[in-house]
């Protein structure tokens, strides 16, 4: 799996595009900066607009080009973004943050379960937590997203993960996505924004 990613981020210039996903955007753009967590980060968009708007960002993902391009992307924009090599299989929460985004993370089951415990353990009090990913019907179109239909989410199994959080908004709803080469075109996805009060 590793491989995959490290050759789908070499062979692109950009694979999901150099702006922020909407609603991480909206997110960052409404609420007062602090500290953030993105896992799985790839190239770096979302972390690079939320050190843009004053966050103080940490991010990761398994993918050394990842990085690489990430770091080298945020010093064209003249932020700084701690960026580490993590694997989700074996992330452990060692910090507390303000928000943690989770940006179209798909998962095994028996890794997505144990990865959203270690996730609700990295927010703080108050900490917010943005999840926007693919549902299970995104399976009828072709703009992106697993094949595998575990890999894809609905809302009661995302509520059941988070069922310790305060659920502030969660819907399912069909979007125009236009997010680079491999996320383009009409989509289901799933989004949630929760609460550890």
């Amino acid at each position: 799996m590793q491989e995959f990613w490290d050759q789908r981020y070499a062979e692109n210039e950009s694979v999901y595009g150099a702006e922020p996903n909407e609603f991480f955007k909206q997110f960052i753009d409404t609420n007062k900066p602090g500290t953030i967590l993105l896992p799985a980060e790839g190239e770096g968009r979302n972390a690079i607009y939320a050190a843009k708007k004053g966050w103080e960002v940490d991010a990761f993902d398994f993918s050394e080009v990842a990085r690489e391009k990430a770091l080298f992307n945020a010093k064209g924009e003249h932020v700084s973004v701690n960026y580490n090599i993590v694997d989700i299989e074996t992330f452990k929460a060692t910090k507390q943050y303000d928000a943690v985004a989770l940006i179209y993370v798909h998962l095994d089951p028996t890794v997505r379960k144990r990865f959203h415990q270690e996730i609700v353990q990295s927010l703080k009090p108050g900490g917010y937590l943005l999840l926007e990913a693919f549902a299970k019907e995104q399976l009828q179109h072709n703009s992106g997203g697993p094949k595998n239909a575990s890999h894809l989410y609905d809302a009661p199994t995302i509520c059941s993960d988070f069922s310790f959080l305060h659920v502030r908004n969660c819907e399912q709803k069909e979007i125009e996505l236009k997010e680079g080469a491999f996320h383009k075109g009409k989509a289901a996805v799933l989004r949630l924004k929760a609460q550890r009060i």
